[in-house]
């Protein structure tokens, strides 16, 4: 950790920008130690979950220095939404991409040679151009702020070309603080960071990796649009929902199914037209009840706070993915859910495409560690929530009583034998063939294949006739996260032996594993153990008036209608009250530019229903 320089921070400076722009009463997380650090002019790395209020740690600095805050942003999405937010809040914020006009382009250069803007947002590859470079060479720049930074180490999880080149900013600007965001990286992700990145004897802050709003819940697949759909019809049937896929046409199919069901679905992934992906995400950002399928082409920046639940159908390729994604969901701090179902096809096809890919044998073997990590997780009886923050490098009690392997414990079984006939059955077979076919030699099936190749003569022949297909399938996954077999040959899916076998063999081990787990269709999908706020001021009534009121400005003014106010800010007005100005500015989430945009329209909304 740095030591910070001796810079006197003026607090009741910080504390008016905090409330009079934000409209916040206090700082969260480690909000106020990175803000200090930053304002220190320290080079930073702040590590915060998602919905963690990230964006605050170098907008309200922004606002203090009098120079510009460049923003080093991924994706042209966030940069868009980034920026209307803070032009909501009355702060000159613009970006430079590909997706303005030249007109509008020399518009914002003009404005920033002026020094008229205080946050400029652009992308990794810009920044580094000759041109733009020039120009910021003869501004007074007061902080570098790097979002998503885990992109520029290759021990994360969205490793990024684009972003090994931005050491060079340190070339050119030595004396710059720089701060570094994510929500997710290991201890060794954030050491490779402050290196890539030539962060000077940098100030680390790590925020709680908890999420106690979300509930956790892995599933075996087995029929997934109807698993899906049951889970969605009794827990979220009016509720915004991401459900994510690991193919592009997978993601189609899956919106097409909900959308025959009578769900307001929609695809998202690389391969639609850029024009198609914006209306997309901007139904997302406006519309309610609706749910995105997507690849994780729709991921970093979703800034919507009420999304109550992020499905998976497909394994996630690392715990660092998963954490992430399952983040967009309860970004209020509303009890959501993080609900996902795998199958031994998902282990196969995230290692056949990390084969196929050029990255170097170092890269691969990390990812194989993630990928391996990730499937230990779903096949694992620990609470989920303690495996997820031990990974993270924070301690965690045994129990959360708010995810499936706490509320629904999974019962064991001695699986000594039919481990034993798994392994002989590999090994009689030559270690050369993969699950489908090793399950129908144990099965006893009169396949053609298996009779060919003499495998119905073998003493393990029909011995796993007393278990599914499913069954073993499950055998087969939890025997694969333990280590005791192995996929030899992931073009072929071959399955082979370890030196862990052996001891299981030999019978100098017993096996314990978890019973193939049913799905319950139950009531506890969204977490008792937080209760929600949204009734405590026994306005419902109200609260729907200022809903359909927010939606009307919104639309009015072409923003989602989270950009307005939040659901946390209109619950807020319900509990207050307020009969006046003074007592709006009490309310979460509104200071001084909203009070001023829109403080009389929700106050008469307020007062006609007093009457």
């Amino acid at each position: 950790m740095g030591t910070s320089s001796q810079h006197e921070i003026d607090q009741n400076k910080v504390s008016g920008i905090l409330k009079e722009t934000f409209g916040f009463d206090e700082f969260r997380f480690e909000q106020k130690n990175v803000i200090q650090s930053i304002l220190q002019q320290q080079d930073t790395l702040a590590i915060m979950p998602t919905g963690g209020g990230k964006s605050l740690c170098y907008q309200l600095p922004a606002l203090y220095f009098d120079g510009l805050t460049v923003v080093i942003s991924p994706l042209i999405s966030l940069m868009h939404d980034q920026v209307s937010n803070l032009k909501q809040h009355n702060i000159d914020a613009e970006f430079l991409n590909s997706s303005l006009g030249m007109a509008q382009k020399r518009d914002i250069e003009e404005r920033l040679i002026q020094g008229k803007i205080k946050l400029l947002y652009i992308a990794p590859e810009g920044i580094l151009n000759s041109y733009i470079m020039n120009m910021l060479k003869n501004m007074k720049i007061s902080c570098f702020a790097i979002d998503e930074a885990h992109c520029v180490s290759q021990w994360g999880h969205e490793f990024r070309k684009d972003y090994t080149r931005l050491n060079e900013l340190k070339e050119y600007f030595p004396n710059v603080p720089t701060i570094a965001l994510t929500a997710t990286a290991d201890k060794k992700t954030r050491e490779d960071i402050c290196q890539q990145l030539s962060l000077n004897n940098p100030n680390i802050y790590i925020s709680t990796f908890d999420r106690p709003n979300i509930r956790y819940a892995i599933y075996e697949r087995k029929n997934e649009i109807r698993q899906l759909d049951q889970f969605i019809k009794l827990n979220h049937p009016t509720d915004v929902g991401i459900v994510y896929c690991l193919s592009r046409k997978k993601v189609e199919k899956v919106a097409e199914d909900l959308t025959e069901l009578g769900y307001a679905a929609h695809a998202y992934h690389a391969g639609l037209s850029p024009q198609r992906r914006m209306a997309v995400q901007e139904k997302f950002n406006k519309d309610d009840h609706i749910i995105i399928v997507a690849t994780i082409a729709f991921g970093m920046g979703i800034d919507r706070p009420d999304v109550r639940y992020v499905a998976h159908l497909d394994l996630p390729k690392s715990i660092e993915s998963y954490y992430q994604e399952t983040g967009r969901a309860g970004r209020d701090g509303e009890p959501s859910n993080a609900w996902m179902m795998y199958g031994l096809q998902d282990v196969v096809k995230l290692n056949q495409m990390l084969e196929l890919t050029d990255a170097d044998d170092q890269y691969k073997r990390n990812a194989k560690i993630k990928l391996d990590a990730m499937l230990s997780l779903s096949e694992s009886l620990q609470c989920r929530r303690k495996i997820l923050l031990n990974y993270f490098g924070q301690e965690a009690p045994d129990t959360c009583d708010n995810c499936d392997a706490c509320l629904e414990p999974q019962e064991t079984w001695d699986a000594t034998i039919e481990s034993q006939k798994l392994m002989s059955t590999i090994y009689r077979t030559g270690q050369i063939f993969g699950s489908s076919y090793l399950i129908q030699v144990l099965r006893g099936s009169a396949n053609a294949k298996i009779l060919e190749r003499g495998h119905d003569k073998l003493s393990v022949y029909g011995i796993g006739k007393d278990l599914s297909g499913p069954q073993w399938n499950s055998v087969i996954r939890q025997l694969l996260s333990l280590k005791y077999i192995c996929i030899k040959n992931w073009e072929y899916r071959s399955l082979a032996l370890t030196p862990q076998s052996s001891s299981v063999l030999k019978s100098k081990e017993k096996l314990t594993l978890r019973k193939l787990k049913e799905q319950k269709v139950s009531s506890k999908g969204i977490s008792k153990k937080k209760k929600a706020k949204n009734f405590d001021h026994k306005h419902p009534d109200l609260f729907e008036k200022l809903r359909v009121l927010r939606r009307s400005i919104a639309d009015e003014n072409k923003i989602p209608p989270f950009m307005v106010f939040s659901d946390k800010t209109l619950h807020d007005m319900c509990l207050i009250y307020p009969r006046n100005p003074d007592d709006m500015m009490m309310v979460h989430g509104i200071g001084a530019s909203k009070l001023e945009k829109y403080g009389d329209v929700f106050l008469n909304e307020i007062s006609s229903y007093r009457q």
